[in-house]
């Protein structure tokens, strides 16, 4: 994934380009759950399953903690829309 320079709070960091796209906490979140899910499976191939299994558990944490954040913003720009 191709990284952008992208200023927050007057501070220059750099981020996944998709994070451009969309609310920057909620896009990264959901990143690094796909990151951890794949560091399991390849984990798991290795016959790893105490690294599988906490790497798994993370990606399920960070992937529901993505869901909320994710429902949240969405009633929060339906109350917004009709205000």
């Amino acid at each position: 994934m191709p990284l952008a320079d992208i200023a927050i709070g007057g501070k220059a960091r750099t981020a996944p380009a998709a994070t451009l796209t969309g609310h920057c906490g909620v896009i990264v979140m959901l990143y690094y759950a796909v990151i951890f899910f794949v560091i399991a499976l390849i984990a798991a191939i290795f016959g790893f399953t105490g690294l599988a299994a906490g790497a798994a558990s993370i990606a399920k944490l960070l992937f529901f903690v993505f869901l909320i954040f994710a429902a949240v913003t969405f009633v929060f720009s339906l109350m917004r829309g009709r205000a």
